[in-house]
């Protein structure tokens, strides 16, 4: 017999975390909305749940422990800031709620739906990476599982300013860093490095990365099916992620290796990707493709542990 729906709640009241109720309402088909949570009682997103029937507090974690349904909440969504999920994941975790961590804290193993998801579907805490990570660490893993190795891999990330909420600016440091890290764990580069561009042009620009990989052992054909094949994954929970033009190739020979820090000199396959992530414009202008990414890949993990907790598969 299959149970209910698994109740959820969401901390953090602003874009992302407002974008994510509204995907849950809409597309979650495992899931059931219990709770907001913030600190601002100003916040839209604590407006919105209210007028949505759905409970609500300013008062933070604790504030959501004192709701009538907290018991009953199974998965919970942090959508605030690296440091404060550090407090969030102490308060919760006993409680035995299920954390899914939308920030750059890393508590938790780095999670990408279309790369890893099966093996972490057990842990109690999974972390989602980034935003440029979830764009271009599929990339550098579609590489990778074709090739001997990927010697380096690099990613330019650029969002629209207006996209890059108080969040998203206290977190620059940590994205850089846990990107990058990603794009070893996860992606398989043996040595990687992330960058982020907020963007102010008028009118805002859909995020845009670039994934730069140099890998040994591998055809160029291989590659691009391989990279083709995964991005088609990613569109079946971000229809807006595409490819900006064919992945392109250039051979690095022995006799003008690159330098690469950390690395040395290297030859190989260099491979060039440009990607585009156009929002699904739930909440947010279809420009902040960012922030649509973090909450579709969030969704498709949490909907999936629902799942299959729902059909008895997991303790």
């Amino acid at each position: 017999m299959i149970m209910a729906k698994l109740k959820c709640a969401i901390i953090g009241s602003g874009n992302i975390g407002t974008d994510l109720m509204i995907k849950i309402m809409r597309n979650a088909k495992n899931l059931e909305m219990a709770a907001m949570v913030g600190i601002d009682p100003q916040s839209d997103g604590l407006a919105r749940a209210g007028r949505l029937g759905i409970a609500t507090t300013h008062d933070g974690v604790e504030g959501m422990k004192k709701l009538p349904g907290y018991d009953d909440i199974k998965i919970v969504f942090d959508a605030t800031s690296a440091r404060a999920h550090l407090a969030n994941d102490a308060a919760l975790r006993n409680d035995g709620k299920k954390l899914i961590d939308m920030t750059p804290a890393a508590v938790g193993p780095f999670t990408v739906p279309v790369v890893n998801l099966d093996d972490n579907l057990d842990a109690p805490n999974v972390n989602m990476v980034t935003c440029g990570g979830q764009a271009t660490i599929p990339i550098v893993h579609a590489v990778r599982r074709v090739v001997d190795r990927v010697v380096y891999g690099e990613i330019v990330a650029s969002i629209a300013s207006k996209s890059a909420g108080p969040g998203t600016r206290t977190n620059i440091d940590e994205f850089t860093e846990t990107t990058s890290k990603g794009i070893e764990t996860v992606g398989g580069a043996e040595a990687g490095k992330a960058i982020i561009i907020l963007n102010p042009a008028e009118p805002p620009l859909m995020m845009r990365a670039t994934v730069f990989t140099l890998s040994q052992g591998g055809e160029p054909d291989a590659i691009a099916a391989s990279i083709e094949s995964i991005v088609e994954q990613i569109k079946s929970y971000v229809p807006g992620y595409r490819l900006k033009q064919k992945v392109q190739f250039e051979h690095i020979g022995d006799n003008q290796p690159v330098n690469i820090p950390g690395v040395g000199p290297s030859s190989g396959l260099k491979t060039t990707v440009f990607i585009e992530v156009e929002g699904a414009a739930h909440y947010l202008p279809a420009y902040a493709g960012n922030l649509d990414i973090m909450t579709s890949a969030a969704l498709a993990t949490a909907d999936l542990w629902a799942e299959r907790a729902r059909a008895g598969e997991l303790a």
